[in-house]
């Protein structure tokens, strides 16, 4: 993997490891923020924000995990699936 300043989306989504598709529609939505270049409109996501992205995502699931207190009675088969 290179250590360059910008990414293509296909590189995000392999870090991620989700498809095209889903890191298009993070990029397009605002959630992960990018920047279009060059004649044909190219997304490139910077390092430092793909980083910022996942710490980001860290902190939404210790909250999530901290509201909502795994029980006996759920099915950790659905968590994980």
């Amino acid at each position: 993997m290179t250590t360059e300043r910008f990414l293509q989306l296909a590189d995000v989504a392999e870090i991620l490891n989700i498809s095209s598709s889903q890191t298009y529609a993070l990029v397009r939505s605002g959630d992960l923020p990018a920047i279009k270049i060059g004649g044909r409109g190219q997304w490139r996501v910077e390092r430092a924000e793909l980083e910022r992205y996942i710490e980001r995502m860290y902190k939404e699931t210790r909250d999530f995990v901290r509201s909502h207190p795994f029980t006996y009675t759920d099915n950790a088969e659905d968590e994980l699936g």
